[in-house]
């Protein structure tokens, strides 16, 4: 005898296995509205035709560009300080090497390491005048003997001869007697310009401590610029 097991539609059986099918068919049907809606791959970014708002005013954006520029003020004062400044000649005692008007950048770090030289072109405040700074060239050091005969510079009986220098090298001043020995400590300078300049032949052999600098460049005018040994 053969039986055959027949569902009613109102049995709870047949209406979880209704359920099935409907919410089966409702979530392919679901998944491919979706699927077929340009809002599914809507991007965060505006199109171009809708209006877009303007970034609201930032205090923090402002307080950026204060803070960077005092950073960038305390490092030029500290560099200028420190380090390196600018100078302009104001002087032609330096002529033709450095003329009036031109501007130069003087290290103040080399003479913490090094002792001044003979040649080394300096700025340094003159115990006679602090009102603007020199711009000379050292010709004799401390414990050199400075002399001049015949309108020529002699160092410890030797000649001592700079290119760069033209001109007579006359005594300036009767208050300075020759032979002449720098003291220790002192350096001798005088002007590239020999009978335009005011320099030790003047005011005598001045203290390593009165120097601010050594010239490094000239940088204008720029089609004067030149690196100086340094």
């Amino acid at each position: 005898m053969t039986s055959s097991r027949s569902t009613s539609i109102g049995s709870p059986v047949g209406k979880r296995s209704r359920a099935r099918v409907t919410r089966r068919t409702l979530d392919h049907a679901t998944l491919l509205r979706l699927m077929s809606t340009p809002e599914v791959y809507r991007t965060d970014a505006p199109d171009r035709g809708e209006p877009v708002d303007e970034a609201p005013f930032s205090w923090r954006a402002i307080l950026e560009i204060v803070q960077a520029l005092a950073l960038a003020v305390i490092i030029s004062v500290v560099l200028n300080l420190f380090v390196v400044q600018v100078t302009e000649v104001r002087q032609r005692s330096m002529e033709t090497t450095l003329l009036q008007n031109d501007r130069v950048l003087v290290s103040k770090v080399d003479y913490r390491f090094t002792s001044p030289q003979p040649g080394d072109i300096v700025v340094f405040n003159p115990t006679i005048d602090t009102s603007i700074p020199y711009v000379k060239r050292i010709v004799a050091v401390a414990g050199e003997t400075v002399e001049l005969r015949d309108g020529n510079l002699y160092v410890n009986g030797k000649l001592r001869f700079f290119p760069e220098a033209h001109g007579v090298s006359l005594q300036q001043s009767p208050d300075i007697k020759y032979p002449y020995k720098v003291p220790d400590g002192y350096f001798f300078a005088m002007g590239d310009n020999r009978q335009s300049s005011q320099d030790s032949r003047f005011f005598g052999a001045q203290p390593y401590n009165r120097i601010i600098g050594k010239v490094i460049l000239r940088f204008w005018p720029p089609d004067r610029l030149i690196f100086f040994d340094w």
